[in-house]
């Protein structure tokens, strides 16, 4: 996975500030090149009178424009690129503006209405999460307020298959270039009180799930250090409240095996564990 061209998508809200923060850690621990986007709405074009209404509205887009980006270089500084793009998507035109400008990776913040330090999706991260073709990374609401000073591990939540398989190898790549460890987890997720032959199964389940874990883990081990952790709970969000996550801690999940090919797609699972995280969350397009 590369990570030489870095696309922040930028809004003049918290939230933008949230997904820039991280956009500049990663920039700065990889050794990036950083693009700050902002997406403005086209303007019309109607006819006779209200021609006039259409130039003060270019006007105010033009406005609107140059002030968010005044506020991006105030926020990320001189040594990033600049642009504005227009498309009436902005997860979309994020995921054109890529393509054109060939970004490695498009990173956003939570969208409104979530809770503090969790990541909530809105229509411009579903457009993302469904059409972009380069791993998408989701910043938790309020990341900008205080972000950590690096990023110091990556966890991979694991399931064997040709897809988180890749994931992995993804993975151990962009912890080597970060320089930090990898971990590799599997959630187990099981009813409170489970009958009998439900906990054979469920025994079953999580010696077949170790054993995933530890050949995962072997296959990187002599690129950098592995852990490895299986986690459990009655749902996601309390397998994934059973182990200790790190400051500068990132997710990364693989696509859903039924989504588009070259395409990010979240499967349900992965949709859970965005919503559940306290820490940024990328998600890696599906294999070829």
């Amino acid at each position: 996975m590369k990570l030489d061209n870095v696309l922040a998508g930028f809004i003049p809200e918290p939230r933008g500030r949230d997904g820039l923060a991280l956009a500049l850690l990663l920039k700065e621990q990889a050794g990036a090149h950083l693009t700050v986007a902002y997406v403005q709405p086209p303007a019309w074009s109607p006819p006779g009178p209200a021609r006039a209404e259409q130039s003060e509205w270019r006007t105010y887009l033009k406005e609107q424009s140059e002030a968010t980006l005044t506020q991006a270089r105030e926020l990320a500084g001189p040594d990033a690129d600049y642009w504005i793009h227009t498309h009436r998507g902005s997860g979309r035109g994020l995921v054109e503006l890529a393509r054109k400008r060939g970004g490695d990776i498009v990173v956003i913040g939570s969208a409104v209405g979530g809770r503090r330090g969790r990541i909530a999706v809105g229509s411009t991260a579903d457009q993302l999460l469904h059409s972009c073709s380069v791993p998408v990374l989701l910043a938790p609401r309020g990341y900008g307020d205080k972000p950590p000073a690096a990023f110091d591990r990556l966890t991979v939540a694991y399931r064997r298959g040709p897809g988180c398989d890749a994931a992995v190898k993804d993975a151990a790549a962009t912890a080597v270039t970060l320089g930090v460890p990898l971990r590799l987890v599997t959630l187990v997720v099981h009813t409170a009180r489970p009958a009998k032959i439900e906990k054979d199964m469920l025994a079953g389940l999580r010696d077949q799930a170790a054993a995933d874990l530890r050949t995962a883990a072997q296959d990187q081990s002599q690129r950098l250090r592995v852990e490895v952790e299986l986690l459990e709970g009655r749902n996601v969000a309390q397998a994934l409240g059973a182990t200790s996550w790190r400051p500068g801690e990132m997710i990364i999940c693989a696509s859903s095996a039924t989504g588009p090919l070259r395409r990010v797609f979240v499967g349900d699972t992965s949709l859970k564990i965005v919503r559940a995280s306290t820490c940024p969350v990328m998600i890696l397009p599906r294999l070829p």
